[in-house]
């Protein structure tokens, strides 16, 4: 029973390490495929051109339909922002050594969950969604105005989460991060203040994610849901949901799950 135990855990730890990036590459790719599908391409409607187009729409502008509109974007900082958090978390490995009196022991070590081509792919991923939160035909002042001051504040955090990468992985992981405050021994850990803090900072950026998961999968299609009959009578027929919806709400739901997961676990610690 121990040995199929450990080979279940085993099978969940790594069926959990890829689905992040499973998740994000899903939630991307369906990001950017149409949402509303057409035999002609130029009146297909992508995930990414929804922010854009509400503005036209005559029931939003005149206030009939109220949206937030930088809420269409939310899944591309969702997957910006997992992926630039786990880059480069650290995994804590458990391994049993003998004693004298047969006793197993267990030495806790800290390493990389993902080798640096994994990285790489993160970080470009990374800096690609947060690129597609620019505007089109954008100018530098035209970030700072009132109506693209989010997105683009938006965006650069993004950015400065990838530049960042390497420093803030460590809040991932209470043990690093615990190491990193000059933490040591396994007593001090549990019970020091310093491991406290570790764990905290742990907690509130687990469910950050969480958070940030579930708002990008609920505001884009809540609203998709409120402008498509709108859609429906510019098109002057019913027109075809295509595979983006769908596909963004799978690699966000994987998100969302890989994120309960590291909660779960952490509360266990």
């Amino acid at each position: 029973m121990q040995f199929l135990r450990r080979v279940f855990t085993q099978i969940l730890k790594q069926l959990h390490k890829w689905l992040l990036p499973a998740g994000a590459l899903c939630a991307f790719v369906g990001y950017v495929r149409p949402w509303v599908d057409h035999k002609a391409a130029g009146l297909a409607v992508l995930g990414l051109d929804l922010g854009e187009i509400v503005k036209f729409l005559h029931p939003v502008q005149q206030g009939e339909i109220r949206l937030w509109r930088e809420g269409f974007y939310l899944p591309l900082v969702a997957v910006s922002v997992s992926l630039s958090l786990n880059a480069f978390r650290r995994d804590s490995q458990t391994s049993t050594s003998s004693g004298a009196e047969g006793r197993g022991t267990e030495e806790d070590e800290s390493s990389p969950r993902y080798g640096w081509p994994i990285r790489i792919a993160y970080l470009v991923l990374a800096i690609v969604a947060a690129l597609n939160l620019l505007p089109p035909a954008w100018t530098p002042q035209q970030l700072f105005t009132p109506e693209f001051r989010l997105q683009a504040a938006a965006m650069f955090l993004c950015l400065g989460l990838v530049a960042f990468s390497p420093l803030v992985g460590l809040v991932q992981s209470p043990r690093a991060l615990f190491a990193s405050l000059g933490g040591t021994g396994e007593d001090g850990e549990r019970g020091g203040c310093a491991w406290r803090v570790a764990w905290g900072i742990a907690l509130i950026h687990g469910l950050v994610l969480v958070l940030l998961a579930g708002a990008a999968i609920y505001f884009p299609v809540a609203q998709f849901r409120l402008v498509f009959p709108t859609l429906a009578e510019l098109y002057g027929q019913t027109p075809e949901i295509g595979w983006g919806p769908a596909l963004t709400v799978a690699g966000l739901a994987g998100l969302l799950w890989h994120g309960i997961n590291d909660i779960s676990s952490l509360l266990k610690k």
